[in-house]
């Protein structure tokens, strides 16, 4: 007796296999504090979450090890697709209404979880600099709409010249820059 071929019902992740090409800009705030609204900060390029997402996660599995799921706002993405593979893992995107906007959750496999506020990529350079700097400082209690709004330091928890740096955020992988 043979038997009939399978089909699954459950939809194909979409793989990534896409390369790291340009620098990822990515702050994140040391390791073991966990205070605040936000643990970092990412720009991304586009509004493409599948796109997007691979070689952030390839850089925070350094962290967090496999990360099985991706929560964000609907309104911040264009259409995305409910898993991608990242790295031989299935990675489930769950696209919410309710989640806060501006912010990705990012969950490891132990359930620990990043928080990243979310500068939009259109954003103007010297902006999203300062809102990423302040967003990984290591004292900082901002809401997302302080670290957003390019508030004056007067107005933040964080020093922006006590921060450091002149430059655009970036995070090195694999020696790519």
């Amino acid at each position: 007796m043979t038997s009939a071929p399978h089909l699954s019902m459950t939809p194909q992740a979409v793989t990534a296999t896409e390369q790291l090409r340009t620098p990822l800009r990515l702050r994140l705030r040391p390791n073991a504090l966990s205070a605040g609204h936000v643990d970092g900060a990412w720009w991304p390029r586009s509004r493409d979450l599948a796109a997007e997402l691979p070689a952030l996660l390839a850089v925070l599995a350094v962290r967090l090890g496999d990360i099985p799921r991706v929560s964000y706002n609907l309104t911040e993405w264009d259409t995305a697709p409910r898993q991608i593979a990242v790295g031989g893992v299935r990675v489930r995107l769950g696209g919410f209404w309710s989640r806060p906007p501006h912010t990705v959750d990012v969950v490891a496999g132990d359930r620990r979880r990043l928080t990243l506020l979310l500068v939009p990529p259109d954003t103007d350079p010297s902006a999203a600099h300062r809102s990423m700097m302040r967003a990984a400082h290591r004292e900082n209690t901002d809401t997302v709409e302080v670290l957003l709004r390019g508030a004056e330091v007067s107005e933040s928890t964080v020093d922006v010249v006590a921060a450091g740096g002149t430059r655009i955020p970036e995070q090195t992988f694999r020696g790519v820059r």
